[in-house]
């Protein structure tokens, strides 16, 4: 998590509300920063880009509600995404399988 103020308002708000799709332009000016330092000061605290930064939470808001037993259509539909085949293929980019397959190669818990 980002330590400036500002960035954790933002930070805070997308883990919140993570279907909220405002740009990065939008976020700075409602954090009150030119965008240019919004991007420069995120990947300074965090090493992400806010792109990338959002994506993490996204994907960490997704596996606990998959987990949870959510249909990857309401998950992806609650993250935000135009599309389930745009959340799968992003799910997929990041663990190299879709998020049925991944979760019937995971051992339920005991």
């Amino acid at each position: 998590m980002p330590l400036d103020r500002r960035l954790l308002r933002i930070a805070q708000t997308v883990l919140e509300q993570p279907h909220d799709n405002r740009s990065l332009e939008d976020w700075a000016t409602w954090a009150g920063l030119s965008a240019r330092s919004l991007s420069r000061l995120f990947r300074a605290e965090t090493a992400l880009s806010f792109a990338q930064w959002r994506q993490q939470a996204r994907l960490s808001r997704a596996l606990e509600q998959l987990a949870e037993g959510e249909p990857v259509a309401t998950v992806a539909d609650a993250l935000g995404y135009a599309s389930v085949s745009a959340f799968v293929a992003m799910f997929r980019r990041s663990f190299g399988q879709s998020p049925g397959r991944y979760f019937a190669l995971r051992p339920s818990p005991a």
